[in-house]
């Protein structure tokens, strides 16, 4: 089975490569974004400015990471990702994920739950499922098949997160048998 390589290793990875790669150190990028009055903490902002200046895409996403981090912004844990997403009006759909995270973590010790500000994926080798507060009554479950099951449920999409199908549930009680053998379809096909 392949090493899961979790995002502290991805971003070693990436900060030891990036003086060979973009002609500055990972430090010397954060003072770089600190200079241009930008505000850190708007990643999306450092991103645009990041590949304004040439700045591959992954390369982006960890020199944004490090100058929030250097201005006070701290990670939040899987939990606090997860609680965010089901705050306000979504909080009513917090039950419909509660249901499909017990599903799908039930079924193996190699499911890992990770946090993202939008979504929630969950991951085996790569990620074969992922939850998605969609509007204030709709969760999108996306699943990733390599040979899609034939269902009247599925529909083509590549959201949330590497889904290639998702079905949308507005309550706990359309999380049917048929539901639950999809997202174990989308387990065995990503393991």
């Amino acid at each position: 089975m392949a090493k899961m390589i979790s995002p502290a290793d991805m971003m070693t990875s990436v900060s030891d490569s990036m003086k060979e790669r973009t002609g500055k150190t990972l430090e010397e990028w954060v003072a770089a974004v600190q200079s241009t009055g930008i505000d850190p903490l708007d990643q999306k902002a450092v991103r645009n400015w990041l590949k304004e200046q040439g700045v591959l895409q992954n390369t982006q996403w960890a020199i944004a990471d490090a100058a929030a981090r250097a201005a006070g912004w701290e990670r939040p844990s899987v939990e606090g990702y997860i609680d965010s997403q089901y705050q306000g009006e979504k909080a009513l759909l917090r039950p419909i994920f509660d249901t499909l995270r017990e599903i799908i973590e039930g079924l193996g010790d190699d499911v890992n739950v990770e946090g993202r500000g939008g979504y929630t994926p969950f991951v085996r080798r790569r990620q074969f499922a992922a939850v998605q507060a969609s509007t204030k009554m709709r969760v999108d479950l996306g699943l990733r098949f390599k040979q899609a099951p034939d269902s009247a449920l599925l529909s083509t999409s590549s959201l949330p997160g590497q889904s290639t199908h998702k079905l949308g549930l507005t309550s706990p009680e359309q999380i049917t048998d048929e539901v639950r053998e999809l997202i174990r379809l989308a387990y065995q096909q990503n393991g």
